[in-house]
């Protein structure tokens, strides 16, 4: 029950991020900023760590999240959350090593966080493109 709640409130920041990111593009005039740069890579941190946190937090529950090549065997919750971001930076920037595949539950995560890594350059292109247009 807990890693549900934990999961839905890591899920919620997220979104309010994303919705910062995109209300921060409606007031902000410019095609291009170091704000919007820093606030851009601060989101894709966020998004990392929290479905980091989420893989982790599974893990820690006993859920397969996902496998790597080698045995799998308990490490204490700091290398398994390190181990978890590494994973979540590969499946948001959608990289793909091949080290480590998502099983279970995880490969619906996977897909709802390689989703967000995909849409939210082209999101973004196209808020700053249209928030430029009405300007003009």
């Amino acid at each position: 029950m807990i890693t549900i709640i934990v999961s839905i409130l890591l899920l919620l920041l997220m979104g309010a991020s994303l919705r910062q990111i995109f209300h921060s593009l409606e007031i902000e005039h410019k095609i291009f900023s170091s704000q919007l740069f820093i606030a851009v890579m601060l989101l894709y941190t966020i998004v990392m760590i929290g479905f980091g946190l989420i893989y982790t937090v599974l893990i820690l529950e006993g859920v397969d999240v996902y496998r790597t090549g080698i045995p799998y065997r308990r490490v204490s919750w700091i290398e398994e959350f390190i181990r978890s971001i590494y994973f979540s930076g590969v499946t948001l920037f959608t990289v793909g090593y091949g080290d480590m595949l998502p099983v279970g539950v995880g490969k619906w995560l996977a897909i709802l966080e390689a989703m967000i890594g995909y849409t939210l350059p082209a999101a973004l292109a196209a808020k700053v493109w249209q928030s430029n247009k009405k300007r003009d």
